[in-house]
């Protein structure tokens, strides 16, 4: 299938492409001192493969086209992909309830295996890893899958939810009786040509980038340990190159034999309810979808212990763009390079959501509708707190943690202030119960908590 080209801010040569890409990398790795990264920039017809910097500050390895990074979060495309390969066999129906397959699901009957995948079924995120490797899998979700803690009904809303990712895998093992690293190396890895390589495997058969966080005393990088439990592994578990994520966004835009073009639509096809505010502009059965210039690409973000990777395609042009960097700071390292792309590749990528105060501060002026927003809320085990504006802005507290300010809207939507540089940075909303008027939830960074009883 032939694809429209992006049109180039001005013509480059591949040979001089490269050049200027390569050096914009090693620049922007240097500044935000991350210490290695990789980038591809997927045409079809052509493709730009970069790398720079060391694996593991520690030993000094560098970084090449094959270093696998752990790429968190964007193990979830994978999962959906692996279940929507299933649908498409006839093994499951996407519309029927998860209950079908997962008696864990018992007190959530109206949740469907396709709002697993959008983040729609109303579940919480889960416990933190910490806590659910003293479990298994099915405590885990008998926990979590209770009505008390459902957030909304399902279908309404959005929120993001390892657990709902936890939930897919295990159907994925109970419709094909194999484990989910078997699963996806299988069905998906494998036929990408990607060598599978996970949080937990001991002797990986490729190179591996460790994670890295700033060391206070420092300043300097310095390798973390990657904390998963296993039972998480469908959520979160994955090591890739941006190479290996090349392939799974060209699948995803129908350029890959791999997942069936209809199977590739219905992942990236807009799902309603799925308002994932920060995250994205929208979501479908496993892909994050993001607005760009006219035109809804699809992808996802992974964030694991220190490493921060990002995968962008483009259904219209066919173009993919994919990124893994080695440290927590690769966020703004990503964001950064994915503005120059435009003038150095004539392509506009939607790296991320912008702060609603983007477009103007239209502060919230009535202290009435601020009060309405203050109180406990809750998502699972996660508390959050929202105290009222008294001589400053009002905050935001997580489980108790350092207060950050909130900068509010009009509409109930809110940006966050970075405490550090007094940046806004994207929030979310509070929500109205259409039945009471009242503000009865609100949306952080795509996890959406309910009001406290208390309240």
């Amino acid at each position: 299938m032939p694809y429209a080209s992006p049109a180039p801010a001005r013509e480059r040569s591949p040979l001089l492409l490269r050049g200027e890409l390569q050096h914009r990398l090693d620049t922007l790795a240097r500044a935000h001192r991350v210490p290695g990264a990789q980038l591809v920039l997927d045409t079809g017809p052509e493709a730009v493969v970069l790398h720079t910097g060391v694996a593991d500050t520690g030993t000094g390895v560098p970084f090449t086209e094959d270093t696998a990074v752990p790429v968190g979060s964007l193990t979830k495309p994978y999962t959906a992909a692996l279940v929507m390969l299933l649908a498409d066999d006839g093994d499951l129906d996407l519309d029927e309830p998860t209950a079908e397959h997962l008696p864990e699901f018992r007190q959530l009957p109206e949740v469907t295996i396709r709002q697993l995948l959008s983040h729609t079924g109303g579940l919480p995120t889960g416990p933190d890893s910490d806590a659910a490797a003293r479990t298994t899998a099915t405590r885990y979700l008998s926990a979590v899958c209770t009505a008390p803690d459902a957030l909304f009904p399902p279908g309404t809303d959005f929120s993001y939810s390892n657990a709902g990712y936890v939930a897919a895998g295990r159907l994925v093992e109970t419709v094909t009786g194999m484990p989910w690293h078997e699963a996806v190396r299988a069905l998906l890895l494998e036929p990408f040509g990607t060598g599978p390589v996970f949080v937990d495997t001991a002797a990986p058969g490729r190179p591996v980038a460790a994670g890295h966080a700033l060391n206070a005393a420092t300043g300097l990088p310095r390798a973390v340990r990657q904390n998963l439990a296993p039972l998480e592994a469908p959520a979160g578990a994955l090591l890739a190159s941006a190479a290996d994520l090349a392939a799974l966004g060209a699948a995803l835009v129908g350029r890959a034999k791999v997942l069936p073009p209809d199977t590739a639509e219905l992942m990236r096809r807009p799902e309603p309810g799925a308002r994932p505010g920060a995250l994205a502009d929208g979501w479908g059965a496993g892909a994050a979808l993001y607005r760009q210039d006219g035109r809804l690409w699809c992808g996802h973000d992974g964030n694991a212990m220190g490493t921060s990777c990002h995968l962008r395609a483009d259904p219209d042009s066919g173009l993919v763009v994919a990124f893994t960097g080695n440290a927590g700071a690769a966020t703004a390292l990503w964001r950064e390079l994915a503005s120059d792309l435009e003038e150095l590749a004539g392509v506009r990528v939607p790296a991320g959501i912008e702060p609603v105060g983007a477009g103007g501060p239209v502060l919230l002026a009535a202290p009435a509708a601020l009060a309405e927003c203050a109180g406990d809320y809750r998502n699972g085990a996660i508390r959050y707190r929202v105290e009222p504006a008294g001589a400053g802005p009002a905050t935001l507290s997580v489980d108790g943690d350092l207060p950050i300010p909130l900068r509010c809207y009009a509409d109930l939507s809110y940006d966050l202030i970075a405490p550090d540089t007094g940046r806004p940075e994207p929030g979310g909303r509070f929500h109205r119960d259409p039945a009471t008027g009242r503000i009865d939830r609100v949306q952080v960074s795509g996890r959406t908590a309910r009001r406290a009883a208390a309240d």
